[in-house]
């Protein structure tokens, strides 16, 4: 079972920046995608932007620019650097795995229905 584990939320104020951590675990697929995905209070849960195995990214129009998505293959972590929060930003932020047992999409899906397997989440505060 493949486990994520999120950390490096926070509260910031706006135009600040944040860095958030995913460790992920038994991922023993050769291809798969990772995600991050927000969910504000009365809100559905929306994606961020992904990441695949070969490295190719893919975001959301809202975080384009400002939100960039990493992964350190050595250490098992996905990254979600974050660089001028808005409030509108303000979530609870989680990691999710998928594995992918055909070719690779161009452009890795950010879809919640798209994962199998997430973390608990982080929570990420902007103040204005």
């Amino acid at each position: 079972q493949v486990q994520l584990v999120e950390s490096g939320g926070g509260s910031v104020q706006t135009g600040g920046s944040l860095r958030l951590s995913c460790v992920v675990s038994r991922l023993t697929y050769s291809r798969y995608c990772l995600g991050w995905f927000r969910q504000a209070p009365g809100k559905e849960r929306e994606g961020v932007g992904a990441i695949d195995s070969d490295g190719s990214t893919n975001y959301a129009d809202s975080v384009l620019g400002r939100f960039t998505i990493s992964k350190d293959n050595t250490k098992n972590i996905l990254y979600l650097h974050m660089n001028n929060l808005e409030p509108e930003d303000t979530a609870m932020y989680y990691c999710a795995a998928a594995p992918v047992s055909g070719p690779l999409m161009l452009g890795p899906p950010y879809r919640v229905d798209y994962y199998d397997f997430w973390g608990q989440g982080t929570q990420v505060t902007v103040s204005a």
